[in-house]
């Protein structure tokens, strides 16, 4: 009896230790979102229509599921960042909002491919100052109007990318060129209608419905554009912070995330 009594104890023995080494190492899960095995750094370049969202609503979030990992973004055109990493710029993650700039970078080797995702979508929108008593109600009265035109530098900005690409298939590029007010990215071109210095200009949908600075006046005609605004996704090739940044861009394509996106005027791609 003794004996069998032993052997029961250590048995259970036994038990508790196996079960404390599978707790260990991660066999049952600790009961929440956060990926706790995850810390350090994480930094991002995203375009500069994504700064509210991400400022506002995304990083905090995901800082607060993980706190052991700190994001820092850097905004800017997704021309100027294309050229920031492709001269050394240290972000592990690159949210564009045009293919254009991905593809450069993935033609050159510059990014994880297999990590290139089709992300979101947006809206070009025409749009003036709030106050403002302009009679403009269609792109095409651009043609006619005397005042400036604030539109993101076709050189390098996607916005104005888009916005040249809307007035040349309406066949009024010609007769609105000597009037545009080039801005460095789309923020800048939100600011010079909303303080004024601009009687219309043309940005992204989410831009216009982050402030109440600024009135829309209508969407980019149907047919005026020759593609959706995408706004892809993915790892720099060889990233300073690998684990963090996957972790983050799971969290970016979780269905919280996303809602988030969408509150934001975004579209889901």
């Amino acid at each position: 009896m003794k004996s069998e009594n032993k052997i029961l104890i250590v048995g259970i023995l036994l038990i508790a230790v196996i079960a404390v080494g599978a707790y260990s190492a991660g066999w049952f899960g600790s009961g929440n979102n956060s990926n706790n095995n995850v810390t350090g750094e994480v930094n991002m370049a995203a375009a500069a229509s994504l700064k509210n969202v991400f400022d506002n609503e995304l990083i905090p979030l995901f800082e607060r599921k993980n706190p052991g990992v700190h994001v820092t973004p850097t905004y800017a055109s997704s021309g100027d960042l294309q050229s920031q990493i492709e001269n050394g710029l240290d972000t592990d993650i690159f949210i564009s909002a045009s293919n254009r700039q991905m593809n450069a970078l993935a033609n050159e080797s510059l990014i994880d491919n297999s990590t290139n995702v089709q992300f979101l979508e947006n809206t070009v929108v025409l749009i003036v100052p709030a106050n403002s008593s302009s009679n403009i109600s269609s792109f095409n009265d651009l043609a006619n109007m005397s005042g400036n035109i604030a539109i993101g530098d076709p050189e390098s900005v996607p916005a104005g990318q888009y916005a040249k690409e809307a007035l040349v298939n309406l066949g009024i590029w010609k007769a609105v060129e000597p009037r545009l007010s080039l801005g460095t990215d789309v923020t800048a071109v939100l600011n010079q209608v909303a303080q004024g210095s601009a009687e219309c200009g043309i940005v992204y949908a989410t831009d216009a419905a982050s402030t109440n600075d600024v009135r829309v006046v209508c969407e980019a005609p149907e047919g005026s554009l020759n593609s959706s605004i995408i706004y892809p996704i993915a790892m720099i090739k060889n990233p300073h912070h690998p684990d963090t940044a996957s972790a983050f861009m799971e969290f970016l394509q979780s269905q919280e995330a996303k809602d988030i996106f969408i509150k934001y005027g975004f579209t889901i791609h």
